[in-house]
């Protein structure tokens, strides 16, 4: 008898993966229904957490299996909020259809964005990011038709009742959390997620066996500022008000490097479980100001030095019990 390798397949469905599936349908139900029987502060955390858990798993996405590390996530976040309110205010659309359409704006900036950075790796990929964030920035406080620095106001929310307005909020919730984690994991699924998983491996001996690095990561790319821009567009509205200080605060990518870090880079559930640290942590500890930063930063780089894999990682040394599994083995097959 003797034993052959046939191709890696995705691993199936488990029970712990079955239980999770179960509670993400409970949630988004949850979620959904809340402007039936939860306060308009528990409904307004929630559309906090859910921005929270895309854009984080947006830069997991790009930094965890793309390997472009961006420190400048907020120019997208910005440019979809602007986008936002000017279709809105300015030209009349519905602002719950200018969501949608203000994620145009993030997608075309993302294009000349990596075309001029694509040469760039590591830090100066991470500063380059950076850099075009601020350029945005300050162009955006610049221009007399956006108010300038003074930002903008969506008046037009007025036109609705507070229970329309969550209900529409809750709604674009759960489409986004549909959109970036239940997108991540289809993808990470498929056969753009077998190259992903080698590229971020190693990107030459991925690129030695067909797959084309440099086209997959200006894909991830383009898709990450989408996610990112959509987690934005509906923070702001939920705020009524933006302006360029609040929209491309650098803010955002120190919140994304710290919940994938220490949730666990490079799986779904890291960004998770590091959202809900961070989420519930600033609730608890937020009014400390200056010294719970410093505990952040401190907690970062702790989880950087002696727990690479996060705090997903180290669930994962008790048992290895995946909520989305993406992993891939080779299938033994028996032949006599």
């Amino acid at each position: 008898m003797r034993q052959t390798f046939q191709q890696a397949r995705v691993q199936r469905a488990t029970p712990s993966s079955r239980i999770a599936m179960s509670l993400c349908v409970i949630v988004l139900v949850g979620l959904v229904t809340m402007p039936w029987w939860a306060s308009s502060g528990n409904i307004r955390w929630a559309i906090e957490l859910s921005c929270y858990v895309a854009i984080a798993q947006m830069w997991n996405l790009l930094a965890g299996y793309a390997g472009l590390v961006s420190v400048g996530q907020q120019a997208f976040i910005g440019v979809a909020g602007y986008m936002l309110f000017v279709l809105a205010q300015n030209f009349g659309v519905n602002p719950f259809v200018a969501v949608i359409l203000s994620l145009i704006a993030p997608a075309v900036l993302a294009v000349p964005t990596y075309l001029l950075l694509r040469r760039l790796d590591g830090p100066y990929f991470a500063i380059g990011t950076w850099v075009v964030a601020e350029a945005v920035r300050l162009a955006t406080s610049n221009i007399d038709y956006l108010n300038a620095g003074a930002g903008l106001t969506l008046r037009v929310m007025t036109q609705y009742s507070q229970h329309e307005r969550e209900v529409a909020f809750v709604i674009l919730c759960a489409m986004l959390l549909i959109a970036t984690i239940g997108g991540s994991y289809w993808l990470l699924r498929s056969r753009i997620g077998l190259a992903l998983t080698a590229m971020r491996d190693n990107p030459v001996a991925a690129s030695s066996q067909g797959v084309n690095v440099g086209q997959l990561r200006f894909l991830i790319f383009v898709a990450a500022a989408v996610g990112t821009g959509f987690a934005g567009a509906i923070y702001y509205m939920a705020q009524l008000r933006i302006t360029p200080a609040a929209g491309f605060d650098p803010f955002w990518a120190s919140m994304s490097i710290f919940i994938v870090m220490v949730g666990g880079i490079g799986a779904i559930e890291g960004a998770i479980v590091g959202a809900l640290i961070y989420f519930f942590a600033d609730r608890l500890f937020g009014e400390f100001g200056s010294a719970y930063l410093i505990v952040l930063g401190l907690l970062t780089l702790v989880i950087a030095l002696y727990a690479r894999g996060g705090v997903w990682g180290l669930l994962r040394h008790l048992g290895d019990h995946p909520w989305f599994p993406v992993q891939r083995k080779l299938v033994l097959e028996d032949k006599s």
